[in-house]
């Protein structure tokens, strides 16, 4: 029988010179469903959306858009549940099957913008519809759109979010506009293997909506996790994910010389892969085991994990013009490293460290450069001559250079 999910290892560069001494090395691997779930798993769904008085006008009117596009989008088997909330929260579709399209969206049209943010009250909300139909026959997903900050309840936001990522639930957390903490969608998130992103402007909502209901319905596993168990001398130093979007994901060592990844959710049509940097041990010419790769994951609708494994070889040769860089791989190296050169900037520029920071987005902007990034490259290269000038970067350029470099392979993925 054919694997449920395709796993691909590919170096950077090969063969390596024989030196006799360690060498950087980075390895690709690739996590990629082979097929759509065979039977379809029924979604969860529950929407959780701020329309406080910062929502009025052209934000409200395509936050509502939006949510009527996702309504007719879903299927009859799929449960969907809406909150509101501003400093208060209603309930405004409590979870039902989706089978009353036009009862769904007349409840939508009731929708105004109306006081502050409290968005632990909404997710609190959320999660109560959700628990109404959770269980192995449906995947559980929460939409969180909101436009401004939240005040007090942050850890409480944050607890919520641990608990619904133990319940299995995933969290896509989209911050509108520039007033949003970042630090705290991106916390969401992460604690349910969800993801989180910028909306720039209110006529982009309805595609982050229907890109986060099509990743819902196309999940193909779950709890995926990537197993490396590396030769004695091989030495992990960073795991990135690369696709779909980018992200530090750190790793978890187990002894000497075996690391975990986790991955989450693997969708169909979209590939998962991680690039992880290694120091490699010195090897005279000929092929060797560096690696053996282990692919854990859950196909949807069963409740038992399956593994795909992999022996990851690498050459060695003693002819100095034989290695050959891999140009697909390389570029999503350059890609993680103008992701990493952004992300330590941003740091600094916020610990006040002008130069450090200065110095980074310089060298981020020359990367985007030599990627083709054009328009990036300009805005990094902008926002390093402000600093410099002594003026701070705003709460906008901040999420636009962030969440930018993020999504910087996603066009090969589209």
């Amino acid at each position: 029988m054919a694997d449920a999910v395709t796993l691909t290892c590919s170096w950077g560069r090969q063969p390596l010179p024989a030196t006799g001494a360690p060498q950087l090395g980075y390895l690709l691997v690739e996590a990629a469903p082979t097929a759509p779930p065979a039977v379809a798993v029924p979604l969860n769904f529950c929407m959780v959306l701020d329309h406080s008085g910062s929502m009025q006008g052209a934000k409200l009117e395509s936050m509502k858009a939006a949510t009527r596009r996702l309504i007719e989008t879903l299927t009859p088997q799929d449960v969907v549940s809406i909150v509101i909330f501003d400093d208060t929260v209603q309930t405004l579709v409590p979870a039902t099957p989706a089978t009353d399209t036009a009862a769904l969206l007349a409840a939508v049209d009731q929708i105004v913008e109306s006081g502050g943010t409290a968005m632990s009250l909404g997710m609190q909300a959320g999660q109560t519809e959700l628990q109404k139909y959770a269980g192995p026959d449906r995947l559980s997903h929460l939409l969180l759109l909101t436009d401004g900050q939240t005040w007090g309840d942050e850890e409480l936001c944050r607890t919520i979010a641990r608990s619904l990522g133990q319940a299995g639930v995933r969290i896509t957390a989209l911050g509108l506009g520039a007033e949003w903490n970042e630090a705290l969608l991106d916390d969401l998130a992460e604690a349910t293997g969800g993801t989180s992103d910028y909306i720039a402007e209110p006529s982009q909502i309805a595609g982050f909506f229907q890109r986060a209901l099509r990743s819902a319905q196309g999940t193909a596993a779950t709890e995926a996790r990537l197993l490396l168990r590396l030769v004695k001398e091989a030495t992990p130093r960073a795991v990135h994910r690369a696709t779909p979007t980018i992200a530090n994901l750190g790793y978890q060592p187990i002894g000497d010389s075996e690391v975990v990844v986790k991955l989450g959710d693997l969708v169909f049509g979209q590939v998962n892969s991680v690039v992880v940097e290694l120091m490699l041990p010195a090897r005279t010419a000929g092929s060797f085991r560096m690696a053996q790769a282990e692919l854990h994951f859950t196909p949807v609708g069963q409740s038992a994990s399956q593994v795909v494994k992999q022996d990851v070889l690498l050459a060695f040769s003693a002819d100095p013009a034989a290695p050959a860089h891999d140009p697909r791989v390389m570029n999503l190296v350059e890609k993680v490293t103008a992701f990493k050169l952004q992300t330590r900037a941003l740091a600094e520029a916020e610990l006040g460290n002008v130069a450090g920071a200065t110095q980074k987005l310089r060298a981020a902007a020359t990367r985007l450069l030599d990627l083709g990034e054009l328009e990036l490259a300009e805005k990094t290269r902008q926002q390093a001559d402000q600093l410099e000038q002594g003026a701070g970067l705003s709460a906008t350029t901040q999420k636009e250079l962030k969440y930018a470099t993020r999504r910087l392979t996603q066009k090969l993925e589209e």
